[in-house]
């Protein structure tokens, strides 16, 4: 999903969020401080992302953790259970630990 797809799920107006600059590690850290609301809800946002938008250069995207959960694309190709045991099986093993798997075979 496109930053600007993201947004138009949203229903999120690029022109009302907040300019952000160039992306640097760590640069939405200050956001973090929960002085900012959630562009959603209204709450503190405990979590942000720089967007590239449109007509609108970069913009923060701050969200409280609930939205964020609620908001964030999932989808993609699913494996095979199957596959997801074996990788599973494998960290373990490779870390030395016993890890008992217990899986509904769906």
């Amino acid at each position: 999903m496109t930053p600007a797809d993201l947004l138009r799920s949203l229903g999120v107006d690029p022109s009302q969020l907040d300019p952000a600059p160039s992306w640097a590690p760590g640069a939405g850290a200050e956001r973090l401080s929960g002085s900012h609301p959630c562009t959603l809800c209204g709450k503190p946002a405990r979590a942000t992302v720089g967007v590239d938008t449109a007509g609108h250069g970069r913009r923060w995207l701050d969200r409280c953790m609930p939205c964020l959960l609620a908001t964030t694309p999932r989808g993609g190709p699913r494996r095979p259970q199957a596959d997801t045991l074996a990788v599973l099986r494998e960290a373990a093993r490779e870390a030395g630990i016993a890890l008992p798997i217990v899986a509904d075979g769906s």
